[in-house]
C-alpha cells in the first residue's frame, strides 16, 4: 500500500501556466493527465469504512485501485498483496444482508460481512457473470458456456445449454446409411453396443447425485445467445437464433500507417439494411429432465401487426406474413442488462422482449409449469423505442416486478404485483439508475426534478409515496449503497471537477468529499462558468437549453463573433451540471471568449434528458428539427448577448459533424464558416442498432434517408467548410468524408478542405492529433469571422 504524494502530477513545463495568463491552445489539447484523472468507478469496501476506487494512472493507460477512509485520511494506492483482499463493484449482497458475491478478475468471490472473511470460489481463465443468490443461501452464476452453484459447501456446474441433438436422437432418414446398417451386420452390432453403454451411463448419471446434471440440448440448427439459470438450480432459460443465419456483408477498412509497415486491413460493422438483427427464439428447459418447450411469443399484445406497413406497401414490399420478428433484448440506462431475471426464490422469471422493427417492447413473466409467457408490459411507439429507460427485476418478495418506462413521455418507475399496477414517479423528469432497497422496502434512482441538466439520488416508497431528494450536488454521476444501507457512496461532478468520490447518509444531509485528483496547475486556473441559459424555440419545440460562454462584461455597442458548438451522439446530453464529454472542446470555448467570440451549446431536439418526445423529434428527418434549434440560438444571441449575425460559425464532431454539414448545406450564408468533424455525410453507411431506429431502412424508408443525408444537398455549400476525420474511425467510417469530398469535387465547390488523421480513431486519443484539429478549427474561425 502506498500513500498519495502531496502533490498531484505536474503538467509539462512546455505548457506551465499561472491563473492570470491566457490560456493556450496546446494546454487545452493537452493529454489530460495535466488535468487530473477522474474517479473512474467507486464502490464501499465490504466494512463500510472505506471506499476503493479506480485512477488511470498518468502516462499510461493502466487502472490503478486507490482506497480513502469515509472519515478521513490520505487516499491510499492498493498494491502487491494488498490487491488479493480488494473487494468490486459488482457486490451483490445476500437476501440476509450478511454476505457479499462480486467477481474479481473473472472470479467469484463471497465477503462475510460480520468477520470480512473472504472465500474464492473459483481460479481460472473463464470470465464469470450474472451473480445470483437464491433464498437459501446458495450462490448461482455463469462461466463461460455453463451455470455453476455454490451452496456453502460445494461448487457444483449446475447446468449446460448445448447447441446440439441430444445423444441417441434417430438421425435423419438416409438411404445409404440404412442400407449399410441393414447389410453390414457388425456395423449394426456395433452400433447397438455404443447405444447401450450410452444408456447405461445416462442411467448412472441420475441416480448418482454426486454427478452433475447432464446438459440441455438444444438442438444443432440454432446458435445460443444468451441464458439464466433459476437460483435454485431447476430451471434454465435459453434465448437462440437460427444457426449459420446470414449476418450481412461486413465492411473492410484500411489502414495505412501500420507496425508492420504494410498495408493492413480491419473487418469492421454492418451498414444499416444490409441484415436485420437475427430474430430470436426463447426456450425452458427443466434442468433434472432436459426437458426443453418453445416459450412462443404468440401471446405478446399487437406482435402481429405491422406498424410500418404503410411504409411496406409504399416501397412496393410484401406484406408483413405472421409475427414479427423480435429478439429477447438486453436492458439498462446503457443496454447492456440481462434480459432474463429470475427472482431469489426462483417461482418467478421475467423476459424483456423487443420487436426488430424498434417499434415495440414487452416485459412478460414465465408460466412454468404451462411453459407459457404471460404478458405483464408493452411499450409502444411510433418513432422507436429508447435503448435506455428500460431496467426492470424483482423486489425481495419474489412477486413484485418493477420496471422503468417512457410510457408517460418521460421515464419512471412502476411496480406490477399480479394484477396491481403502481406508477411510483410520475412529472416532467427522468427516473434513471434504480436501485432496490435489500428489503425492498425503497427504490434508490438518479433524478433531475430540479431542471434537465441537474441530477441527484432520489427516494421514493414502493408502496407510492412522496419522491425525497437525498443529495444536493447538482452534478451526481452514479451511486452505491453501503453495505448497511445507511449512507450512499456518490460519484459527482461540476463544468472543471472531473467526477469524484463523496459520501452522504442515506436520509440525506451535508455530502463529505473525499477525493480531489485534479492537478494544482488546473486547479490555478480561472476557468469561465458556462452560464445555463434557455433558449425560446420559434419552432414549437418550447425552450431549448444551452450552456453560453461570453465575457462578464459586455463592451456597449460592440457586436460579437458567434460561435455554436453542436454535442455528438445526436441522443446526449450536454447542458448539464456534471463534467462535460466535451472537456477539451469546453477549454476551448474558454480560449474563444478570451479572443473575442462569444459560444453557445445547445441540447438540440434529440438530446438526451429531456423525455421521449424530445429524442423522437427527429423521427424520420434527421437533422431538421436540430436546425431549427440552432437557428433559434442565434437569434437569442443576437437579440440577448450581441451577437454579430453576419459573424456566425458551427461546428461539432460525429453527430455534430453531421449537423454542420446541414446548417452549412441548408441555411447558405447564415453561417460563414463551419467544421465537420468525424462526420455522418450518409446515413445509409452507418451501423443498423442506431440507425434503423431513427430512419427505418434505406429500402424501406428511402425518403427519409434522402433528406436525412448531406451528400443529397450538398449543393447548397457556399461558405467555408474544414472536414476533418481520422482515417480508422470504425464508429463513422472515414470514407463518408471521403464520399462528401468526392461529391464537392463534382460539384466543383471551392473553400472546403479535408484533414486526414491517420491513426485516430472515432475518438482521438492523441495529443499532436488534437492540436492539429484544433488549430485548424481556431484558423477557419480567425480567418471567416474576424
Amino acid at each position: 500500500m502506498r500513500l498519495a504524494p502531496l502533490a498531484a502530477a505536474l503538467l509539462l513545463t512546455s505548457l506551465s501556466a499561472t491563473a492570470a495568463e491566457p490560456l493556450r491552445l496546446a494546454e487545452a489539447m493537452a493529454d489530460p493527465d495535466w488535468i487530473g484523472p477522474p474517479v473512474e468507478d467507486a464502490w464501499w469496501r465490504w466494512d463500510g469504512k472505506a471506499a476503493q476506487y479506480i485512477l488511470k494512472r498518468k502516462g499510461t493507460r493502466i487502472g490503478d485501485t486507490w482506497q480513502v477512509g469515509i472519515d478521513g485520511g490520505a487516499p491510499a494506492m492498493l498494491e502487491g498483496s494488498a490487491r488479493a483482499d480488494l473487494d468490486a463493484a459488482s457486490a451483490l449482497l445476500d437476501t440476509s444482508g450478511s454476505r457479499s458475491a462480486f467477481v474479481r478478475n473473472g472470479d467469484v468471490f463471497v465477503r462475510d460481512l460480520r468477520s470480512g472473511a473472504l472465500t474464492q470460489l473459483t481460479r481460472s481463465n473463464e470470465a464469470e457473470s450474472r451473480l445470483l443468490w437464491s433464498g437459501d443461501g446458495a450462490l448461482a452464476w455463469r462461466g463461460a458456456d455453463a451455470w455453476y452453484r455454490w451452496d456453502g459447501r460445494a461448487t457444483v456446474q449446475a447446468a449446460q445449454a448445448k447447441a446440439e441433438d441430444a445423444p441417441g436422437t434417430p438421425p435423419k432418414p438416409d438411404d445409404l446409411r440404412d442400407r449399410q446398417l441393414r447389410l453390414i451386420e457388425t456395423l449394426k452390432n456395433d452400433r447397438a453396443l455404443r447405444e447401450a453403454a450410452r444408456e447405461q451411463g445416462e442411467a448412472w448419471r441420475k441416480a448418482d447425485p454426486t454427478r452433475a446434471a447432464a446438459p440441455v440440448y438444444l438442438g444443432a440448427g440454432v446458435d445460443i445467445v444468451d441464458s439464466a439459470l433459476s437460483p435454485d438450480g431447476r430451471w434454465l432459460l435459453v434465448a437462440t437464433t437460427e444457426k449459420g443465419a446470414a449476418t450481412g456483408t461486413a465492411g473492410k477498412m484500411p489502414m495505412y500507417v501500420t507496425e508492420s509497415g504494410y498495408e493492413e486491413f480491419e473487418d469492421v460493422r454492418t451498414r444499416v439494411g444490409r441484415a436485420d438483427p437475427l430474430p430470436q427464439k426463447l426456450w425452458l428447459a427443466e434442468v433434472a429432465t432436459g426437458k426443453v418447450s418453445e416459450l412462443k411469443f404468440d401471446a405478446l399484445p399487437g406482435i402481429a401487426s405491422d406498424p410500418l406497413a404503410a411504409l411496406r406497401k409504399a416501397a412496393g414490399k410484401e406484406a408483413l406474413k405472421g409475427n414479427r420478428a423480435v429478439q429477447v433484448a438486453t436492458s439498462g440506462d446503457n443496454g447492456d442488462a440481462p434480459a432474463l431475471l429470475w427472482s431469489n426464490d426462483s417461482r418467478n422469471a421475467a423476459v424483456m422482449v423487443r420487436a426488430i422493427d424498434n417499434k415495440d417492447r414487452w416485459i412478460a413473466t414465465v408460466d412454468l409449469a404451462a411453459a407459457k409467457l404471460q404478458p405483464r408490459h408493452r411499450l409502444t411507439d411510433p418513432a422507436w423505442i429508447n435503448w435506455g429507460f428500460n431496467d426492470f427485476g424483482w423486489l425481495a418478495d419474489g412477486s413484485t416486478l418493477w420496471y422503468l418506462s417512457e410510457e408517460s413521455g418521460y421515464s419512471h418507475l412502476y411496480t406490477l404485483n399480479g394484477g396491481s399496477r403502481a406508477q411510483l414517479t410520475d412529472g416532467k423528469w427522468e427516473a434513471s439508475s434504480v436501485v432496490p432497497a435489500r428489503d425492498g422496502s425503497s427504490f434508490w434512482f438518479l433524478c433531475n426534478r430540479s431542471r434537465p441538466g441537474d441530477y441527484e439520488v432520489c427516494n421514493v416508497p414502493a408502496r407510492g409515496g412522496t419522491v425525497r431528494e437525498v443529495t444536493a450536488l447538482d452534478g451526481v454521476e452514479s451511486f452505491r449503497l453501503s453495505p448497511d444501507g445507511a449512507r450512499l457512496l456518490v460519484r459527482n461532478s461540476s463544468a472543471y471537477m472531473p467526477p469524484q468520490a463523496y459520501v452522504v447518509d442515506a436520509a440525506g444531509g451535508q455530502a463529505k468529499q473525499l477525493t480531489d485528483t485534479r492537478t494544482p496547475e488546473f486547479k490555478a486556473r480561472e476557468w469561465l462558468q458556462p452560464q445555463i441559459v434557455q433558449v425560446p424555440s420559434k419552432h414549437g419545440a418550447g425552450t431549448i437549453w444551452g450552456k453560453y460562454y461570453g465575457p462578464a462584461t459586455m463592451e456597449p455597442g460592440r457586436k460579437y463573433p458567434v460561435v455554436m458548438f453542436v454535442h455528438g451522439a445526436g441522443y446526449l446530453q450536454n447542458v448539464s451540471a456534471r463534467y462535460p464529454n466535451y472537456f477539451r472542446e469546453q477549454m476551448f470555448h474558454n480560449l474563444l471568449v478570451q479572443q473575442g467570440y462569444i459560444v453557445l451549446d445547445l441540447d438540440y431536439r434529440a438530446s438526451e434528458g429531456y423525455g421521449r418526445d424530445w429524442r423522437t423529434a427527429i423521427y424520420r428527418w434527421m437533422g431538421k428539427p436540430e436546425l431549427e434549434d440552432y437557428l433559434d440560438g442565434l437569434d437569442w444571441l443576437v437579440e440577448n448577448k450581441q451577437g454579430d449575425r453576419d459573424r456566425a460559425g458551427i461546428y461539432g464532431g460525429s453527430y455534430g459533424g453531421f449537423m454542420a454539414f446541414v446548417a452549412l448545406f441548408k441555411q447558405p450564408g447564415v453561417f460563414k464558416a463551419g467544421a465537420a468533424l468525424r462526420p455522418v455525410s450518409d446515413w445509409s453507411q452507418y451501423n443498423h442498432e442506431y440507425t434503423s431506429n431513427i430512419l427505418n431502412t434505406p429500402e424501406l424508408d428511402p425518403e427519409a434517408y434522402k433528406r436525412s443525408s448531406p451528400l443529397e444537398y450538398a449543393e447548397g455549400l457556399q461558405d467555408s467548410l474544414l472536414i476533418a476525420h481520422g482515417m480508422i474511425d470504425d464508429n463513422v467510417f472515414y470514407k463518408d468524408s471521403v464520399m462528401l469530398a468526392q461529391k464537392l469535387i463534382e460539384l466543383r465547390k471551392d473553400k472546403w478542405e479535408l484533414a486526414s488523421y491517420p491513426l485516430e480513431r472515432h475518438g482521438f486519443t492523441h495529443p499532436d492529433a488534437w492540436y492539429d484539429e484544433y488549430r485548424r478549427i481556431h484558423e477557419l474561425f480567425e480567418r471567416t469571422l474576424k
